[in-house]
């Protein structure tokens, strides 16, 4: 999973605010043509105009996928590759209201800052130096069905914040079940805060079976590398796998292909958007975009004739964009197995 590389705009994209994005056209443009051999080598620009990234002349199955469900989140876009259409979540755009936040302070006794749609590095960065002086996590949604709470490592540890959102998590039900609680440790200095690699999202579960499910009643081992584990509420997965970070993500993916002889690795690489996408750093995603394209190369070395890669993504996060929010767009699909065809796939 190529988290937030998304390839143009769905259909319905206007009724989101994101009528002609196209995140890695747009991308490219921005940085003066993308250097990816090893995807232009799979077809990616066959699946979509790229500048730098030619149509390949022997792509393997390639084309764009289109969400059937609403939203344009990380959970809607994991579920949905594994079968499961979500309905509409709630959001908060003007902050949560007292029907929310009344329970949460009333189990726990904790005021919270900020409550509002807001940047995660923006909103540490403005409320950082009074949540060190109050002790008071800092709270922040964003367009997404989402509730996150963010807390400095010195103020509040890891194990309690967990302990907070895991309160959040149970007590979000029914008309306010946000998709995900996400906890967002953080530590450093006022001016130089920076966040540690102790996310952790506290999902609802896929409320129908997914893919997952049925490979995990067939006795097929699903190893889930970064957040995917998270995502699924832990359901249908055999072994989590930390990656916190591509780096970590990939080199636990590189791992389970030399060590596994059966199974599924469900891997998300998640710097193309929670460092760079969100941040509009159009040079240290494509630098993301051409670590993975090395790694890819690495895995297609050791692929076997069974075997199968799929490279796809989860929703979008446009560059130019005048928000700093996902954007609601295709998602890129390259996938290669014996007897693919070079095909082209739309849905």
């Amino acid at each position: 999973m190529l988290d937030a590389c998304g390839a143009g705009a769905l259909p319905d994209a206007e009724r989101y605010g994101d009528a002609g994005t196209n995140t890695l056209a747009h991308l490219a443009h921005a940085v003066g043509g993308l250097e990816l051999p090893t995807l232009e080598k799979l077809g990616l620009g066959n699946a979509l105009e790229l500048d730098g990234v030619p149509p390949s002349a022997a792509p393997v199955l390639h084309g764009r996928l289109g969400a059937l469900g609403p939203g344009k989140d990380t959970t809607c876009g994991h579920w949905e590759l594994m079968g499961v259409v979500a309905e509409e979540a709630p959001t908060y755009p003007n902050g949560f209201p007292a029907a929310v936040l009344e329970p949460l302070r009333a189990a726990t006794g904790i005021e919270v800052l900020c409550n509002r749609v807001c940047d995660g590095l923006e909103a540490i960065d403005r409320y950082g130096a009074e949540h060190l002086e109050s002790g008071q996590p800092i709270l922040y949604t964003s367009q997404d069905s989402v509730f996150q709470l963010a807390a400095h490592v010195d103020v509040m540890p890891e194990r309690e914040l967990y302990a907070l959102c895991g309160e959040a998590r149970r007590l979000l039900r029914g008309e306010h079940e946000v998709r995900r609680v996400i906890a967002r440790p953080f530590a450093g200095e006022p001016g130089a805060f920076r966040r540690t690699h102790g996310r952790r999202d506290f999902a609802s579960e896929p409320p129908a079976r997914s893919y997952l499910d049925e490979l995990a009643e067939r006795g097929i081992p699903v190893h889930a590398v970064g957040k995917v584990a998270q995502v699924f509420a832990g359901r249908g997965i055999s072994e989590e796998h930390r990656g916190s970070d591509n780096a970590e993500a990939i080199a636990a993916t590189s791992g389970l292909i030399d060590t596994l002889e059966e199974g599924l690795v469900f891997a998300n690489l998640v710097d193309t958007d929670q460092v760079y996408g969100h941040r509009k750093d159009v040079h240290g995603f494509h630098a993301a975009l051409q670590e993975i394209d090395v790694a890819v190369a690495g895995w297609l070395e050791r692929l076997g004739p069974a075997d199968m890669l799929v490279l796809t993504a989860d929703h979008g996060c446009d560059p130019s964009h005048p928000l700093t929010e996902h954007t609601r767009e295709h998602a890129p699909l390259l996938a290669t197995f014996e007897g693919h065809g070079g095909r082209r796939f739309d849905g």
